[in-house]
């Protein structure tokens, strides 16, 4: 059984796939001086181009976790998350509120995708 890692740094790999499976690790925004919407759709734009490398899409994710820093934050991160899923296609998904590794940060999103 191979494990592929991809975009390895010392303290993680973006991303690994093992048995047509693609395992991501939290995405962050890269411009932190964005509110909940403009940093949630970062962090989707990124997990587009990780999973198009990985030779799938959004409509093959099995899992998303989604952490956010404050709950008054709920509604933006959906309507951008909601205007990003297909429909027929969404994801089982939990969202938790969480302190996340820096304070600028206000989303992270973990998934689990297939590759079929």
């Amino acid at each position: 059984m191979t494990i592929q890692r991809f975009h390895i740094g010392p303290r993680l790999s973006e991303m690994v796939i093992h048995n047509g499976t693609i395992y991501l690790a939290g995405q962050v925004a890269t411009d932190t001086t964005q509110d909940m919407g403009g940093q949630t759709a970062q962090v989707l734009a990124m997990i587009d181009r990780l999973l198009a490398e990985a030779g799938s899409d959004k409509t093959k994710i099995l899992s998303t976790t989604i952490y956010i820093t404050d709950m008054a934050d709920f509604p933006a991160m959906n309507a951008v998350w909601d205007a990003w899923v297909v429909a027929g296609a969404t994801p089982p998904r939990a969202t938790v509120t969480a302190q996340l590794a820096k304070s600028a940060y206000k989303v992270e999103i973990q998934l689990i995708a297939a590759i079929i």
